[in-house]
């Protein structure tokens, strides 16, 4: 859902080197300082090795290309490109994978350019890694012609989720299961149980979006709750938010789920608490989770219930309780001083992560099959702990943990919820989806097997 805003508009350490932990170290080309090649759970990600050859294209004796999607152009917002600009430094400080250095090619897709890009990435590139685009539908027909792999970030679209030749280190969305199904039902069911009867829903009027709207529908009839609001507003902006708040408090709504762009958001929500409109809870999704969506909110961070569904992944507010967090933060201190640590950085540097294990294990026969046949081997996949187990050998993944973050006028802090794993609430039963949203592109749709992958 982070990328609904593009969508609508068209270690056990602290510090490296310190507590005595036992692991991969070398001395950094640059500084000559001791560079732990260890993450949160995760021993020897990167290191010096001999690995040689040139077994496919991106692959050489001394480095590994690696391409990375984001429509950093038109967002302006830089999250894929710091992560993989910490990891590749603080990889290739370490001794690279197997000695080889990783080199990124940054496919800046500005929304429209996902097929030009992809084209582009199809000459250049081993494989995609950490990255996201909020149109990459558009590029995966090109992306199994040329039988590129693709270690995402996040996926948009459903044309680009479980596709082909595709592992996802840490899911947010899913092929056919509802994500948010678990928080929904500890939102109508346990915390406000009254809100059940009294759904609101506003997304914004585009067909790609719109389908983001229809699952919900489906998802919260299933469930038992009543959707009694289900509006669209316009994509080119809304001069007066006051129509809809007061449709909102007509209608009786008691729980509203938000989907688009978190400012606009804000601007209803301001119109909701002038009317003294107090909902049980607002899902504005994690589109919102940025320290600045509190200072949006203004006087409605007290007044109002904001409530986001992190699908399972530790926050930086609670970095205290995850010492893979604080090693990321480090990190970031280190290689991206001024960049912020946004929820798809972290799924992005877990895909890093994951890319970098399973090609090391590669060795000099690093090939697109062995480096997603591999990183499809992971069962428990944690990102060294950055986030709940995923299952990346599972063909058809539902999700299976939750954490929620709650807006208030101090930050972001996290509710009770019943959480029985470490931080997560796990074992809620997935929802699949009855209705037909379309299926994920396969290599025999552009007439390509496994056999054609190098």
């Amino acid at each position: 859902m982070r990328t609904a805003t593009v969508l609508i508009a068209v270690a056990l350490l602290a510090t490296a080197g310190c507590s005595g932990r036992s692991g991969s170290e070398t001395e950094s080309p640059s500084s000559g300082d001791k560079v732990v090649a260890d993450f949160g759970d995760l021993a020897g990600v990167c290191g010096e090795g001999d690995a040689s050859g040139s077994p496919t294209q991106g692959v050489t004796d001394s480095e590994i290309t690696a391409g990375v999607f984001t429509d950093v152009g038109y967002s302006k917002n830089p999250e894929f490109v710091d992560a993989a600009t910490v990891f590749t430094s603080w990889c290739n400080a370490a001794g690279g994978i197997n000695g080889r250095t990783i080199t990124t090619e940054i496919h800046d897709s500005k929304v429209m350019a996902v097929r030009q890009k992809m084209v582009e990435a199809c000459r250049t590139d081993f494989a995609l890694v950490g990255g996201g685009a909020g149109l990459d539908g558009l590029g995966v027909k090109e992306r199994l012609e040329c039988t590129l792999p693709d270690f995402p970030a996040q996926i948009s679209q459903q044309p680009n989720l479980g596709t082909d030749l595709q592992v996802i280190a840490s899911q947010s969305t899913y092929a056919h299961y509802d994500p948010y199904n678990a928080s929904r039902q500890w939102l109508t069911k346990e915390a406000y149980p009254e809100s059940a009867g009294a759904i609101g829903i506003i997304n914004g009027d585009s067909p790609v979006t719109k389908v983001l709207g229809d699952k919900a529908v489906e998802s919260l009839n299933a469930m038992g709750a009543k959707v009694v609001y289900n509006q669209l507003y316009p994509v080119g902006g809304v001069t007066d938010w006051t129509p809809y708040a007061q449709a909102i408090k007509n209608s009786g709504v008691r729980g509203l789920i938000f989907i688009g762009e978190d400012g606009p958001l804000a601007k209803l929500e301001e119109k909701l608490t002038s009317m003294d409109y107090k909902l049980d809870w607002i899902d504005p999704t994690n589109n919102a989770f940025r320290p600045d969506y509190i200072e949006l909110l203004g006087r409605s961070a007290s007044f109002q219930n904001n409530i986001v569904d992190l699908g399972g992944v530790v926050p930086p507010q609670l970095a205290g309780e995850s010492p893979a967090v604080q090693q990321l933060q480090k990190l970031y201190e280190q290689y991206a001083p001024d960049a912020v640590i946004s929820l798809p950085a972290i799924r992005a540097f877990s895909a890093w992560l994951l890319f970098a294990k399973a090609a090391s294990a590669c060795g000099s026969e690093l090939t697109r099959t062995c480096v997603v046949d591999t990183a499809k081997k992971e069962t428990e996949w944690t990102g060294g702990g950055l986030h709940s187990p995923n299952d990346l050998a599972a063909e058809d993944p539902a999700p299976n943990c939750f954490n929620v973050m709650q807006a208030t006028p101090e930050g972001w802090t996290a509710p009770e919820f019943g959480a029985n794993e470490g931080l997560f609430r796990c074992g809620t039963p997935p929802y699949r989806y009855t209705g037909d949203y379309g299926e994920p592109m396969t290599l025999a749709d552009v007439g390509k097997t496994m056999a054609d992958v190098e």
